[in-house]
């Protein structure tokens, strides 16, 4: 997720130096991804790039660091048996230490954020001046050179392509983009309020539904709360590719919230809370409307993973979490159908 940005963002506005430190390349197994970052201030951190001896390290690297005007640098970290890590692999970790005042950069990144639209942070690893932005259609703090403009078209073409962040050459180009996990939850009683609660923690945006007045309390940045006469027509609102989680106070507005979920065909996950009666229930109407059997059969009722048949809320979420990254992985990787064949076992509410 990107919270990074207004963390960032206050800090440095605030006049507090930090060291980001970010995980640069990798080669063979590690515990986290290209472009993992940790914000280190004299007083906490923030984020993670895996933990263990490697964040242990890195972080006591950053802390020497706070006190100078230090230039960017590059550190190579084996992990295996001298680090104390199993994982094996070879991490290359970015130290960049800020002085206080928000960088020209740093402002640009978090007004694209704001807006919602994919740009590429581009940071010179030779000259410790050189970090600027780049979208699709334009080029944010930053005198282009000869230099500088082969790194904008590749940043381009790092956005109009692959997501993953990468060193180029003597640059280290992040894409940023917003998440295309996107989830819909319809009801906000204590099963819906625990799911959103879940599924907030990952990189995703989320609409929360309900019809009932003042239901909603608190939220996540990326939750979006809606009260609506009719929850069935926020379906229309939503992507190509998003999760459905259904789960309101009635039965009925259940069966119609489905219903235009099935009926639009592009669902990546969408499932229904219930016991198996209630499954066969909607199937039996769905069928007498004349629904294909192969339509139907993308509904999950039950919902949640094998092997959890708790039916306490936190239990839930924490099952239909897991169904719905499942769901959300096998869509990314092109790998087969969306769907599971089997419905799952949990027995929940009627």
């Amino acid at each position: 997720m990107n919270e990074w940005i207004d963390e960032l963002s206050d800090l440095t506005a605030a006049g507090e130096r930090v060291v980001v430190v970010t995980v640069a390349g990798i080669r063979g197994s590690a515990p986290r991804e290209v472009g993992a970052k940790m914000i280190v201030t004299a007083a906490e951190t923030l984020g993670t790039i895996g933990g263990g001896q490697l964040e242990y390290q890195c972080t006591r690297i950053a802390c020497d660091m706070l006190g100078d005007d230090e230039s960017r640098v590059m550190r190579t970290f084996p992990l295996g048996t001298s680090m104390g890590q199993c994982c094996g692999g070879v991490v290359d970790v970015l130290f960049e230490p800020m002085a206080s005042g928000l960088p020209g950069w740093l402002r640009d990144l978090r007004t694209l954020h704001g807006q919602r639209e994919p740009a590429v942070i581009c940071t010179g690893l030779r000259d410790n001046t050189s970090k600027f932005v780049v979208t699709a259609a334009s080029t944010f703090d930053q005198s282009v050179g000869n230099t500088a403009s082969n790194v904008v078209k590749q940043a381009r073409s790092k956005l109009a392509s692959a997501r993953s962040a990468q060193c180029d050459d003597d640059w280290f180009l992040e894409p940023v983009v917003g998440s295309d996990l996107n989830i819909a939850v319809f009801g906000a009683g204590h099963v819906g309020s625990a799911v959103v609660r879940s599924l907030s923690a990952l990189d995703s945006n989320i609409r929360w539904i309900d019809s009932r007045r003042n239901i909603f309390r608190s939220a996540a940045s990326n939750v979006r709360t809606i009260e609506s006469a009719d929850p069935s027509l926020e379906v229309a609102a939503m992507p190509a590719n998003s999760c459905y989680l259904v789960m309101t106070h009635s039965h009925a507005l259940d069966f119609e919230i489905c219903d235009r979920i099935l009926r639009r065909g592009d669902a990546a996950y969408c499932g229904l809370i219930g016991s198996r009666s209630k499954r066969r229930r909607f199937e039996k109407r769905y069928r007498s409307q004349g629904m294909r059997q192969e339509i139907i059969d993308q509904l999950i009722c039950p919902i949640g993973v094998d092997g959890i048949s708790g039916k306490k809320p936190a239990e839930i979420a924490i099952a239909a979490a897991a169904e719905v990254l499942q769901a959300y992985d096998r869509a990314v990787r092109g790998a087969g159908t969306l769907y599971p064949a089997n419905v799952h076992p949990l027995n929940k509410i009627n």
